[in-house]
């Protein structure tokens, strides 16, 4: 019997100019906004204060940002870098063009949009994508363009047989 784990895709796997649509979606609750307002010390009334928001121009408590963010990221994982991720490089041009709502559903997609052989990590390839949240509706919520430092299928295998063999063997 053969194991197959799961995991992402190698940097050899992601082609540029493919739009991952990653599913299922993700309902954010009050509940999840509160809880990720909160833990990370954020006392922005927007989340927190359904009263005060209401005076607002959106009328209602706004999800967090970087909850939405964050769960755009997490939506892509098991599809494109559980396990082939070696590093995440950066963010840039992140944006919010339309709020998100409690009991809006999140989608994301994710495009590469260039990718390279790295220069000084051998067995390894930068690849820069853009992530785009829609809500339930298709509006864009996020967009995010993200760089990895991502494993060759070749520098993962290569990586694994040498962790293999100075542990003797075993698994961790």
């Amino acid at each position: 019997m053969r194991d197959e784990v799961q995991r992402g895709l190698y940097y050899d796997e992601l082609e540029p100019d493919v739009r991952y649509v990653h599913r299922p979606g993700r309902t954010m609750t009050e509940a999840d906004d509160v809880l990720f307002t909160s833990v990370t010390m954020n006392p922005q009334g927007l989340h927190l204060d359904a009263a005060w928001a209401a005076t607002q121009p959106f009328g209602k408590p706004l999800v967090n940002s970087m909850l939405t963010l964050a769960t755009l990221v997490g939506l892509s994982v098991a599809h494109l870098t559980r396990g082939t991720l070696v590093a995440n490089l950066g963010f840039t041009e992140v944006a919010f063009p339309h709020p998100m709502f409690h009991g809006d559903t999140l989608y994301g997609e994710t495009t590469v949009v260039d990718r390279r052989l790295s220069r000084s990590r051998p067995g390894t390839g930068v690849v820069t994508a853009e992530h785009v949240g829609r809500n339930q509706d298709g509006d864009v919520v996020a967009r995010a363009v993200r760089t990895m430092l991502m494993w060759t299928r070749e520098g993962h295998e290569e990586h694994e047989h040498q962790r293999e063999s100075s542990h003797g063997g075993g698994v961790l």
